[in-house]
């Protein structure tokens, strides 16, 4: 890898690859933000991908609820828009790594799935998602890798731990669905997962395809508002469980997204570590995604 273009460059997870990428003084890396490329553009995406040899495409329509009332606008991002990435990767012969979600599943399984489960979206912004996928495998089956991920966290942009510290100090109690089951997952370790990805694509170790990158084990969206309320120093019990149906969204959610990883043994990268470990991590280091600002 020597130049690697990150799309989305200003987003959460976007920003966190590039802050690993910068601590490598052999590559040089193009960040390109939402401003700097409108990946909808066929144009603009094939002169940005020229003379880069991989791109990491962390851009995306990000708004579930949204999408479920303008799917053609998500669809445009998620799906056409990868599209555009990946035959411009196709021209070029760059490696394309797009990062995908748990929603392109039912989530109504009862244990994790595996990679090559069957895809089944719920709403519109898993559709869109699962359009983008589609679209790297068939126009990139020897150079395309999807990175399904889910319920990320980190220290840039908006995101469950950091409005569960916000809300503690606004309200007594908060009331956090438990019937939800999923992976938390830190943005910065994620990132860091991507670039040893990367790697193992252009050295020709990593097969193309799809991999699952979540972080180990699973709980609650309660479960890990109760952790982050006891990392901070502050009392768990402010945490009430609830169930779904109390709070209903415009989009469905699926009830699991517990995701296996069983690809990364056969690129010789370790999965990535269990979740409340990392959380514990995030929390103590002073460098990304931590820390945040506790009431």
């Amino acid at each position: 890898m020597t130049r690697p273009l990150v799309t989305g460059a200003g987003g959460m997870l976007g920003r966190d690859l590039v802050t690993v990428l910068h601590t490598r003084s052999d590559l040089k890396v193009t960040a390109a933000g939402r401003a700097d490329l409108d990946v909808t553009d066929p144009a603009a995406v094939r002169e940005a991908v020229a003379e880069h040899d991989i791109v990491i495409n962390t851009a995306a329509w990000t708004n579930v609820d949204g999408a479920e009332t303008n799917e053609a606008a998500a669809t445009a991002v998620n799906g056409t828009g990868v599209a555009n990435l990946a035959s411009a990767c196709a021209a070029n012969g760059a490696r394309l790594i797009h990062i995908s979600t748990d929603y392109v599943f039912s989530g109504d399984a009862q244990t994790p799935y595996p990679e090559d489960a069957p895809t089944a979206p719920v709403n519109a912004y898993g559709r869109g998602k699962l359009v983008g996928e589609q679209a790297v495998t068939r126009l990139l089956p020897d150079n395309g890798y999807v990175v399904r991920t889910a319920w990320l966290y980190g220290a840039h942009g908006p995101n469950f731990v950091a409005t569960m510290l916000r809300l503690a100090g606004q309200r007594e109690y908060i009331d956090v669905v438990d019937d939800q089951h999923g992976q938390p997952t830190s943005s910065y370790r994620l990132a860091e997962q991507l670039v040893a990805l990367a790697d193992a694509a252009l050295e020709g170790r990593a097969a193309p395809g799809v991999y699952h990158s979540t972080c180990a084990g699973q709980t609650t969206w309660y479960g890990l508002a109760r952790a982050v309320f006891t990392l901070a120093g502050l009392d768990p019990d402010r945490i009430r469980p609830t169930t779904s149906d109390r709070y209903p969204l415009p989009a469905p959610r699926p009830a699991y997204s517990v995701l296996g990883h069983s690809r990364w043994a056969a690129a010789g990268l370790p999965p990535l570590p269990e979740w409340h470990a990392t959380l514990v991590d995030a929390f103590g280091s002073p460098a990304p995604p931590a820390p945040w600002k506790v009431p």
